[in-house]
Formats: structure tokens, C-alpha cells, sequence
């Protein structure tokens, strides 16, 4: 792949470089987010969809993280939230050391142009009536001004890094399968040398081996641009392979957050656990000898969550203590989670709970 024509944290166009990328890309605290759901005399909101609820993670350079969760958890939130694309109602996102809360102008089209996004469904991605020199081409001549000429030279060196011959560049959406629109969507958002790509589900619309294949190339352009990722999903294992750290999302709060395979081998939450019960095991002896952990009844409404705990109600191990709000307890490995199993009854202090489940037979908790 062609890579010396992208330079992550260049302007473009006028040759002036940002300084050098902080180690932390991006960091989120405290983000809260509410959608007002009705209103009353004089248009005032009388009730919320609390869709983000106190989300606090970074994410480093050259790094990848995995932001799962059942639909509606609040991952397509956060990632509209970093985009810019809708505003915090409290909370700060700070960029490259910047707070970008409340920037406008030229400041959050800067700050668009730094961050860009690649989408769930690739066929509604691209204009269906442009070809794709057109739609790749387009941030190149809004951004930097770009001559159609100088243009067409550059998409082409585009389509190269993701692995899209020259051929392409004059065909429509249309003939080009899933997998080849998806990385021209990839190679879109690279136009224009962003620091930061949010992947909202972008592998979820196409079939396993074409999953394989886009997997496998953002890590190559990962490895090779230095550019970093927020991964959002709801299949662990597809997660497991590209994330460098996982943080587990449920009824707009995180409730667990570490290093992948601490994640996916040693999970601390009993919401991670259930997930990752779901997750078919290519083994079909181990398969079947594995115990599944069955969750009751369906995600409550954000408008109406739970006191506590919000994944109490839903809990093969809740106690009556899950009615008042968990503090994150830092595990030993440098992960947090956000349940109250660690810090009484059980006191798991930070070890999985498969212990706490193999001990219990999966049918409440271990008290002593």
C-alpha cells in the first residue's frame, strides 16, 4: 500500500503541519446526553431519554477502541457526540487537547476534518448517480480546495492504500460488492489525513469473509498511518480482533472497560459475561458443554431506567444493595468496572465473575 502521501494531523493544501498528536487523541468525561421525549404548555420538555449517562473513557493514539452493546445502549450516541453531530447536555469531550463542547465555525469544521466516520451500511454511504472519483474526491475539493485533476491523482493513490486498483475510480456504487464500497468509504474518510476514525458498525452489512478481509485492513492501515479508531459494535469477537481495549456499554453508562482479551478471557461484569455467552465457539465439544447465560426480559427504557444499578433488573446475581448507584472499582489489571460485586457481598475485588457464577451454578451470588 501507498502510504507516503498521508501524513495524520496535516492541514493540507497550504502545507502548514499541527503540532505533534498528544499521546491521548481524544477524552470523554462525565459525558451526560438527553432527548427531551414530550412536551408541555410552552414547548418544555417533561421528560428525557437519558441516551449517555456519565460516559468517561480516552482513547490513546494508534489505538483502537471497542465500544459494545446490545442496540440502543448508547453507542451510536457517543460516536455522534464525538462527531459533533449532536451536543452534550453536560460533560466535556476534549480533542487533541482541546475541548471541542461547544466549538462552531471554522473551529468544529476543523475539528470534522480531524475526525471522520465510516458507516454501518456501505451501498447508502456512497451517491448512487456519482462515481466513486467523484464521491471520494469530494472532501479533497471542500477541505483543501483541490483541482479536479490533482483530484483524480489523489483518489487514485487513495483507492491504492485500501486495496482498490486505479480501475476504479469511474465506476458507480452499483458495480462495485460490499466489501469494494466499503473500502472506498474508508478511503473517503482518509482523504482528508483524519486523526481519529469513528467505525460505526462497519463491518456488521457484509459476510463473514468480506468482515475478514476490512478487519485486516483497517489493522494494516492502523499499523502503517499511526491513525487511531473508535470501534463501535455489538459482536465481541469481532471486537476481540481488532480492539486494543473494550469498554462495555449498557442503558447509556459504561459499565466495564480494560484490555481486550482481559475483556473477553477474565470479564468482571455480569452483563460482559452474558455477551460473551452468546458468542458462538468454533469448537462445537466446547460449544455445547458451555453454559449460557440467559438474560430476563428486555433493555428497560432509557426514559425510565432503573435506580441503581441499570442492569440490575436483568441480573442472574443482583443483590438488594444494586438499588443504589456502583462507584467504578479499578481492577487489578488496570481495567474499571461499575458493580457492586466487588465491593460487597461476594467481594470479587476485581477477579471475573465466572468465578462467582462456577461457584454459584448460575443461580444467584456467593455471599462469604
Amino acid at each position: 500500500m501507498n502510504t507516503t502521501a498521508y501524513r495524520p494531523g496535516v492541514v493540507g493544501g497550504n502545507g502548514d503541519v499541527n503540532a505533534a498528536v498528544p499521546t491521548t487523541v481524544i477524552t470523554l468525561e462525565n459525558v451526560v446526553k438527553r432527548y427531551p421525549l414530550n412536551a408541555g404548555l410552552l414547548r418544555r420538555a417533561r421528560q428525557f431519554v437519558e441516551a449517555v449517562a456519565g460516559v468517561s473513557f480516552e482513547i490513546r493514539k494508534g489505538e483502537t477502541l471497542g465500544l459494545v452493546g446490545e442496540s440502543g445502549s448508547g453507542k451510536s450516541t457517543i460516536a455522534r457526540l464525538i462527531m459533533r453531530l449532536a451536543d452534550v447536555t453536560s460533560g466535556t469531550i476534549s480533542f487533541l487537547g482541546d475541548d471541542i463542547t461547544s466549538i462552531g465555525g471554522s473551529e468544529l469544521r476543523n475539528h470534522r476534518r480531524r475526525v471522520q466516520m465510516v458507516f454501518q451500511d456501505p451501498y447508502s454511504s456512497l451517491d448512487p448517480l456519482a462515481p466513486i472519483v467523484d464521491s471520494v474526491g469530494e472532501p479533497l475539493a471542500t477541505h483543501f480546495g483541490m483541482s479536479s485533476a490533482d483530484r483524480s491523482a489523489r483518489v487514485a493513490e487513495l483507492l491504492d492504500l485500501v486495496g482498490l486498483a486505479k480501475g476504479y475510480l469511474n465506476r458507480y456504487p452499483s458495480e462495485l460488492s460490499g466489501g469494494q464500497l466499503q473500502r472506498a468509504a474508508i478511503a473517503r474518510a482518509l482523504a482528508v489525513e483524519p486523526t481519529l476514525l469513528v467505525l460505526d458498525e462497519p463491518v456488521s452489512a457484509l459476510d463473514v469473509s468480506t468482515q475478514a478481509q476490512v478487519i485486516n485492513l483497517l489493522q494494516d492501515l492502523q499499523d502503517e498511518l499511526g491513525i487511531s479508531y473508535l470501534f463501535v459494535a455489538h459482536d465481541l469477537s469481532v471486537v476481540r480482533h481488532i480492539s486494543h481495549r473494550i469498554a462495555v456499554m449498557y442503558l447509556g453508562a459504561i459499565v466495564e472497560q480494560a484490555d481486550a482479551e482481559d475483556v473477553y478471557l477474565r470479564p468482571t461484569h455480569p452483563y460482559t459475561q452474558a455477551l460473551l455467552s452468546a458468542v458462538p465457539i468454533p469448537d462445537p465439544v466446547e460449544q455445547r458443554q458451555r453454559k449460557r447465560v440467559i438474560l430476563s426480559g428486555d433493555i428497560p427504557s432509557p426514559a425510565d431506567p432503573p435506580s441503581g444499578c441499570r442492569f440490575r433488573t436483568r441480573c442472574p446475581v443482583a443483590m438488594e444493595i444494586c438499588t443504589t448507584s456502583p462507584e467504578p472499582f479499578a481492577v487489578p489489571s488496570g481495567g474499571t468496572t461499575l458493580c457492586h460485586l466487588h465491593t460487597s457481598g461476594p467481594e470479587l475485588r476485581g477477579r471475573s465473575v465466572h468465578t462467582l457464577v462456577t461457584r454459584s451454578g448460575g443461580t444467584g451470588p456467593v455471599h462469604g
